[in-house]
């Protein structure tokens, strides 16, 4: 799955990557842009980062507190760096490219105190062409063998007040769903927690954004403003506020990664949280196959006039299977009919009740006779579940998915990331994997680059998206575009993406039944492929997609992808990313409640005349946001292609050579 070749660098040599600072260490990108120096104080670590000579984070602290000795670093004295060139080759089943290269200098230097308890600790630093990263090391030590570490307070002083984009939270108890704001830091109101990534935007057109990689076994980070800086601060354990982490030592935390680019579109490409994450641990990866599947959920489980009564049995459930077989889409999801979930529950509202066993399915469902089915038409059934309906019953019901037959699973209603909650999902991932199942983690936190871990690992939501417009006109092509420079960062978003009955602001209605969609149909298109998801949604009813202009594009979008880049991109404005898949590239378009006018240059591509399909906005779609064009015209690396974007609108092109 993956090779590694690591160079050791002789200390004596002192080549560029690597220098000692009158005040420290520095550690330098492969190709010299960014610049991280690591000092100590009498008080403790302190780092620094630069870009191309601009200094981004001024003088920061690194900060970890304990419960026993509280805060680590006072008196301490570093011992001999080991510097390291780490080079990896290793593939993806799901993210922005299948194959990936990384490169990075690391630098590892222990911290021993001088005086108390005399803890040591290791600081890891990783620097790449696209962003650097740090973590603590805590090894085992003869008089400490376990830690509860009470919190990080690691500091990112940025310099020159730079614009932020950042969902604010009231506490670590969310869904992380909501709408982001823009605003420069230095107007943020303090100790407010602030999601990961946030994206930070300084003078001179450079980007930062601020997120973690490879949470395992660990709290879930967030950031607040505390004294004028940005700080982080880590979720707590149920049930009290002081205690963030029990292990046992060695243990590692996450790392506390700073993307940085004078393109923001380098952030939307880079592979550095998988780059920072564990090789995969799923030994045979032969069943992890990811597609497109239904949500009827989301429709209201429409149904055409039927000649069988719909509900939760075999027959409804076989019209949406048997769509799927006619129109290229791998799996059915099982949710819900009449707001009573497929499974045996006597809780309401979804919530289970005492007696919920997801198990079982209710009076009427034969799941037997519906896997059986579906299989014999190339089509698996996956399940929605409670999280706290499955977790007490994790072994024997994926014990009898595996025997049904069933493919995979959306696990729902988390809404926490602290240390518990990050360890039972890992447990789901592992068990899930024994019995050749699929995760779609929704109501969840966001990824951090371990589906290259667990790459049974499809997609999270840890966003608004479109399940609330079927109650409201909270998510806007404005919001959808900040999602693109924020949650996307960090990895594959679901989004419960099809909605066909697309509507402006004068037009939209919630609908519970039937949602509309706020935004042009090809702003739809788009969002299959701006967004990054292994287990899209064509969550609309059959009849709202057959005969409808624009299907037959979803039909033949795939879901993962060999490559991306990311063409333009202006945050908050638009963003058009294309990505490949063999020898076919797929370009999306999508704008924010503004009408742009921009150019597609396609110098991207290979020598050789490429076929384009290109769906745009049609010149009424202002009124009719169901409308669009589609064309057809042969092009190659030299063309530029006029995207004209309808307010909220896009455009998709779908480019292949004969």
């Amino acid at each position: 799955m993956y090779s590694v070749s690591r160079f050791i660098v002789l200390l004596l040599l002192f080549t560029a990557p690597y220098a000692f600072a009158k005040q420290g260490f520095t550690v330098s990108s492969p190709d010299k842009k960014i610049l991280f120096i690591l000092s100590s104080d009498q008080v403790g670590l302190t780092y620094q980062v630069s870009y191309k000579g601009e200094l981004l984070v001024d003088s920061s602290r690194l900060s970890i507190s304990f419960k026993e000795g509280g805060v680590f670093g006072k008196n301490v004295k570093l011992g001999k760096p080991i510097l390291e060139k780490v080079e990896e080759d290793y593939n993806l089943i799901v993210g922005k490219s299948s194959k990936v290269h990384s490169i990075s200098n690391q630098l590892v230097i222990s911290a021993t105190e001088q005086s108390g308890l005399k803890r040591q600790l290791n600081i890891e630093v990783r620097v790449f062409n696209d962003g650097a990263a740090f973590r603590y090391q805590i090894p085992g030590q003869p008089h400490w063998q376990s830690v509860e570490i009470t919190d990080e307070a690691n500091t990112f002083n940025l310099t020159h007040d730079p614009v932020a984009l950042t969902l604010f939270r009231e506490n670590y108890i969310t869904s992380h769903e909501g709408l982001y704001d823009k605003l420069p830091l230095s107007k943020i109101k303090a100790d407010t927690l602030m999601d990961m990534p946030a994206l930070f935007e300084f003078p001179k057109g450079i980007y930062m954004a601020i997120t973690e990689a490879n949470l395992l076994d660990y709290a879930g980070m967030y950031l607040i403003k505390h004294n004028g800086m940005l700080q982080s601060s880590l979720s707590p354990l149920p049930h009290q506020t002081d205690i963030k982490v029990i292990a046992k030592l060695p243990h590692n935390s996450p790392w506390r990664v700073m993307m940085i680019s004078d393109r923001v579109g380098a952030l939307i490409e880079s592979n550095i949280l998988t780059n920072l994450s564990e090789p995969c641990r799923v030994k045979d990866i032969s069943w992890i196959k990811p597609g497109k599947t239904t949500f009827p959920w989301w429709n209201g489980n429409v149904t055409p006039d039927t000649s069988f009564a719909p509900g939760n049995n075999y027959e409804t459930n076989m019209y949406y299977v048997n769509f799927c077989a006619q129109n290229n889409l791998s799996y059915h999801t099982v949710v819900e009919y009449g707001l009573h979930e497929w499974y045996v529950n006597d809780g309401a509202g979804f919530q289970p009740g005492p007696h919920a066993d997801p198990s079982k399915a209710v009076p009427g469902l034969d799941m037997q006779q519906l896997c059986d089915s579906a299989a014999k038409v190339g089509v698996g059934i996956r399940v929605w579940v409670h999280f706290y309906a499955l977790y007490p019953k994790l072994d024997e019901t994926f014990a009898q998915y595996e025997k049904w037959g069933i493919k995979g699973l959306m696990c729902d209603f988390m809404d926490r990331d602290d240390q518990e909650m990050v360890n039972m999902q890992e447990e789901i991932l592992q068990k899930a994997a024994q019995h050749h199942l699929h995760i779609q983690f929704h109501g969840a936190y966001k990824p951090t680059g371990t589906s290259r871990t667990y790459p049974n690992e499809f997609t999270r939501e840890g966003s608004l998206n479109y399940e609330n417009d079927k109650w409201g006109e909270r998510v806007t092509p404005d919001a959808d575009v900040n999602i693109a420079f924020t949650r996307l960062l960090a990895g594959s978003t679901d989004y419960h993406l099809g909605g066909f009955r697309a509507a402006n602001h004068k037009t939209f209605k919630a609908h519970y039944t039937a949602p509309m969609v706020l935004g042009t149909r090809c702003h739809m298109l788009g969002m299959y492929v701006v967004l990054e998801n292994a287990q899209g949604m064509e969550c609309d009813y059959p009849d709202a997609y057959i005969g409808q202009p624009g299907f037959e594009f979803l039909k033949q979008v795939p879901l993962t992808w060999d490559e991306t880049k990311v063409l333009n991109a202006k945050v908050s404005d638009y963003v058009t990313i294309a990505r490949r898949k063999g020898n076919e590239w797929y370009i999306g378009t999508i704008s924010n409640n503004a009408a742009h006018n921009i150019k597609t240059a396609l110098s991207f591509l290979p020598a050789g005349e490429y076929t384009a399909e290109i769906y745009s906005d049609a010149p009424d779609a202002d009124k009719d946001p169901n409308h669009l064009v589609k064309v057809v015209q042969k092009v190659n690396n030299e063309s530029v292609i006029t995207t004209n974007l309808a307010a909220g609108g896009g455009q998709v092109l779908r480019l292949y050579k004969k």
